[in-house]
């Protein structure tokens, strides 16, 4: 009777929670009350419905030796896989000049919300930037753009003037934050006069100017050093298989693994720089991909991974790299999220798909794509750019919050850079990945995948603690 009683307790507190607590929310959704409980785990709870986002749940889970018959999901600290980078977004040129734009209070408040640590903050750990322009800035660009017919192969040229405009500006105050985050730079084309079309749309990058365009990163790297931005990775190309993209360059696997081999690893070792190469940075159908240049050793000493996108394919292809090349180190670096959202399906995909799904197939960071947007999904480049991609946040020039921020959320609240992935079982569409910090903590992620609200079990150390979730549902558990 004890056992079906604190189950029924357990059910009724959580599914009665946002109704029944009388509380204030911040920016981020978060509850707070007057007289939190005694519990040994805290919850974050959002809801499809949206009644509960990011909500702190004010309700006594403890752990006891009861036991019962619900499904129980095992959490396992002496079994770990890989360390984590962190979570985040991509910090498009768009985004940054939406940020940019805000009065100078307001863009304060939402930086610190955004990458804090205080209370009312997400906490956001990983950043990917673009190197020149991606389909969502305002138009194409790199940082050596010459007239038809002129060439630099010596980059007497190159400058990153464009990007003190605004993605400086707002990177200083994100470094000031957190000086520790990490930011991975991807190029979406060379400058023109390097390709075989001169074009920012499509066309490859001619061998001639392999170590041109290499020395044109080194350049990048260093110039953003010297601004105070430290760049922990670079992508040699974003998306090297979709030359319709605005700007964008086609790049197939050989022609990557030679260019690494050959420019970007000598030139970097060269240099003294210590700059992460990640390769393919693509979608998750084609791991013969990054397997092809891996496969290649000469490339592979320079790399340290491989980076994925998940337009099409299936999250388990990082395992099938990671079961090629062991040692070597995975990364998911884009997932966009079509306006208008669908909150509840959005959410629910989003969470299990990617955010436990990429970590429980071996990457070290899950990365939604825009952090910002305004109401008519702008900025964008011409022919080719992004005309319906939903950032984390509306601008507008009011700030609203969509479903990637919660989805992120979820995660770059309570996991910092240096978890560790730890065991935990996937049980009756409980999906779910655990976490040991490096201050102690326990963290757990559960979407509860299933059509109907699912009582069950989390088991630590030999002891349980009873909980529910609503279909679609997503908490986070913290002890």
């Amino acid at each position: 009777m004890k056992a079906i009683y604190s189950i029924c307790m357990a059910t009724s507190i959580l599914f009665a929670a946002c109704a029944c607590q009388k509380t204030k929310k911040n920016e981020t959704g978060t509850s707070t009350t007057s007289a939190p409980v005694k519990t040994d785990v805290n919850v974050w709870l959002t809801k499809g419905d949206q009644t509960a986002l990011l909500q702190k749940q004010n309700i006594a889970l403890n752990f006891t030796q009861e036991s019962n018959s619900n499904p129980t999901i095992e959490v396992d600290p002496n079994t770990t896989f890989q360390t984590m980078d962190g979570f985040g977004y991509t910090l498009t040129g768009g985004s940054a000049s939406l940020i940019n734009a805000l009065p100078a209070a307001e863009k304060d408040k939402l930086i610190n919300e955004l990458f804090g640590s205080a209370e009312h903050a997400i906490g956001i750990n990983y950043l990917r930037i673009s190197i020149g322009a991606s389909d969502l800035s305002a138009t194409p660009f790199t940082y050596n753009d010459l007239a038809p017919g002129q060439t630099d192969v010596n980059l007497e040229k190159f400058s990153i003037a464009k990007e003190q405009e605004d993605l400086i500006p707002v990177l200083k105050k994100i470094v000031a934050i957190n000086p520790k985050i990490k930011i991975l730079g991807s190029p979406w084309t060379a400058p023109t006069w390097m390709k075989t079309n001169g074009s920012f749309i499509g066309g490859s990058l001619k061998p001639e100017y392999y170590q041109a365009y290499a020395n044109y990163l080194v350049k990048y790297i260093k110039a953003m050093k010297a601004e105070g931005i430290i760049i922990d990775a670079i992508t040699p190309q974003n998306e090297p298989l979709h030359p319709g993209n605005n700007p964008s360059m086609y790049m197939e696997a050989l022609d990557q693994a030679n260019f690494i081999k050959t420019a970007l690893g000598p030139v970097f070792e060269k240099a003294g720089i210590s700059t992460k190469i990640i390769v393919y940075d693509h979608n998750a159908d084609k791991p013969e991909y990054p397997i092809t240049i891996l496969n290649d050793p000469e490339a592979k000493k320079y790399v340290d991974g491989s980076a994925f996108h998940l337009y099409a394919g299936s999250i388990t292809a990082l395992s099938k790299v990671h079961d090629a090349h062991p040692d070597k180190n995975l990364y998911f670096t884009e997932q966009w999220v079509g306006g208008p959202s669908n909150f509840a399906e959005d959410l629910k995909w989003h969470v299990s798909t990617l955010l436990i799904g990429a970590p429980r197939n071996w990457s070290k960071n899950v990365l939604e794509w825009n952090l910002a947007a305004d109401p008519n999904y702008n900025p964008h480049t011409d022919k080719g750019g992004c005309t319906s991609c939903l950032g984390a946040i509306t601008i507008a020039p009011a700030v609203s919050r969509n479903v990637a921020y919660y989805v992120i959320a979820h995660a770059s609240k309570f996991v910092k850079t240096g978890s560790v992935r730890i065991a935990s079982n996937i049980t009756d569409n409980l999906q779910n990945v655990a976490y040991k910090t490096p201050d102690g903590k326990i963290v757990l992620i559960v979407c509860n995948g299933n059509n109907s609200n699912t009582i069950f079990n989390i088991k630590y150390k030999g002891k349980m603690v009873t909980s529910s979730l609503e279909k679609g549902a997503v908490a986070t558990f913290v002890w």
